[in-house]
């Protein structure tokens, strides 16, 4: 077995929601490294829960905030409250709970098939992914001396290739444009379910998204002098797509104001229909140099 192979049958058991009672659900998290559960994981299993209360109808928005950090040794559970089933659109609000108190909370809306008028941006002139270099993988060599905490973080990309256009090269600190291309695909089949394929959206879309807005003031997370983390995400569906087929996120920050960045993405499918929109803004702030504790001290 690979590195990614395991990373995706584990990452398809992050998604087997055990029910508790009719709106009710409990998840397992995966210690990536970090104190914090991963925001993507929590995403896409409130998704998930949300999807499991609704019939013959699809996830076509959500909109969610991160209240607290998740603790990966605890299990998360989601309280589902069936907020409205009209005769097209059912919503859902649902609320991530770890010992007593909530971390996470998120709207969802969602609709039954219809056809109606329809437009797009167009893809961006990009080169396909076979003509792009996938991002480097570590030796393995080099990443068995590594401690277990960082290979638990770096192996969090594993169920997932990444080949980054532009933008994406986090040794990279010279200041560059907010802008960032890349392609990304599953490594694994997944079963024809549009409800895992949107909630593993929702998950690797919390890749890469908020750290477009660091991008002008050339800094990267790999350098420690960097704290980001989510506080909300926002996401459109908008045409079904298969996520072992590759996908394009295309990402831009209009904005980084107050110790927080603004982040927005584009997923289009080989064929260029757009798939999904995305929106996030984070925390961005800069850790003071024991230099600058001494001078205010």
């Amino acid at each position: 077995m690979t590195r990614q192979s395991d990373a995706f049958d584990e990452l398809r058991r992050l998604m087997e929601l055990e029910k508790l009672e009719d709106n009710l659900f409990r998840g397992v998290s995966r210690d990536i490294g970090t104190e914090r559960v991963f925001g993507g994981q929590v995403l896409a299993q409130a998704l998930l829960a949300a999807s499991r209360t609704v019939e013959g109808r699809l996830a076509h928005s959500l909109h969610a905030y991160f209240l607290r950090a998740g603790d990966h040794d605890a299990p998360i559970v989601y309280d589902v409250d069936r907020s409205r089933d009209g005769r097209s659109f059912s919503s859902r609000r649902v609320v991530a709970i770890q010992h007593g108190r909530p971390i996470f909370t998120l709207a969802a809306s969602f609709q039954v098939e219809e056809q109606g008028l329809e437009h797009q941006f167009d893809i961006p002139p990009v080169p396909p992914p076979d003509d792009v270099e996938p991002l480097a993988l570590l030796p393995r060599e080099e990443f068995d001396h590594m401690p277990k905490s960082m290979q638990r973080w770096l192996d969090r990309f594993g169920p997932f290739e990444f080949r980054a256009v532009r933008g994406s090269d986090p040794d990279d600190c010279s200041p560059q444009p907010p802008f960032k291309e890349l392609w990304f695909k599953l490594h694994g089949q997944l079963e024809e379910d549009p409800r895992l394929h949107r909630a593993l959206l929702a998950y690797v879309s919390d890749f890469h998204l908020v750290g477009t807005a660091t991008l002008p003031h050339g800094i990267s997370w790999v350098h420690g002098n960097l704290i980001i983390a989510s506080l909300d995400h926002a996401m459109w569906f908008h045409r079904d797509f298969r996520l072992d087929d590759w996908l394009l996120y295309v990402c831009d920050s209009p904005s980084s104001s107050g110790g927080r960045g603004l982040a927005r993405g584009m997923i289009y499918d080989q064929k260029g229909r757009l798939v999904a929109s995305t929106a996030q803004e984070g925390v961005i702030r800069l850790r003071r140099t024991d230099n600058e504790k001494e001078s205010e001290s």
